[in-house]
């Protein structure tokens, strides 16, 4: 039996147009930066491995998908400069990030474990990412979810192109 998704077109699929954006290697530590407050070009540059003509790149697409902004900053006696900062479209990647770095801890983390945790500031605990359903029927596991067409959803034909 053939998998219903099968009907359907990929030629609209989220997924490959979030990719499209994300899925460069270095497009989630730049927002890994960002979201830990470094905000700064150098800064980044200097925390992290990426060349500085791919960090430059990373961050003009996300600014140019509108998932962060320039704001200038100037230090005295030097020139006037920008630091990034997350839009609401930034921040609305967060649980993946979270996601990203739960997965990497539960399977690449150093025999001491992960060199990171993120926590919930009022009480400390471990922030972690869970499957739920609209009608909040709890934490639903993978296998218990299944696809369906959206809204958008457009039958398959031989001339759709796979994205």
């Amino acid at each position: 039996m053939k998998p219903p998704a099968l009907a359907y077109s990929v030629d609209n699929c989220t997924v490959g147009r979030a990719m499209a954006v994300l899925g460069e290697r270095w497009t989630f530590v730049v927002l890994r930066e960002v979201f830990n407050g470094v905000r700064r070009f150098d800064d980044m540059r200097a925390h992290t491995d990426v060349p500085r003509q791919v960090l430059a790149n990373r961050l003009a697409l996300l600014v140019e998908e509108g998932i962060l902004r320039r704001e200038p900053y100037r230090e005295p006696g030097a020139r006037l400069r920008h630091e990034y900062r997350l839009t609401e479209k930034g921040f609305d990647l967060y649980p993946v990030l979270v996601a990203v770095l739960e997965w990497g801890d539960r399977h690449l983390a150093d025999p001491d474990g992960p060199p990171v945790e993120i926590a919930h500031r009022d009480c400390g605990s471990r922030v972690v990412v869970r499957l739920s359903c609209e009608d909040g029927h709890g934490e639903i596991k993978p296998r218990d979810v299944a696809p369906r067409p959206g809204p958008g959803a457009r039958a398959f034909s031989a001339r759709s192109r796979h994205v």
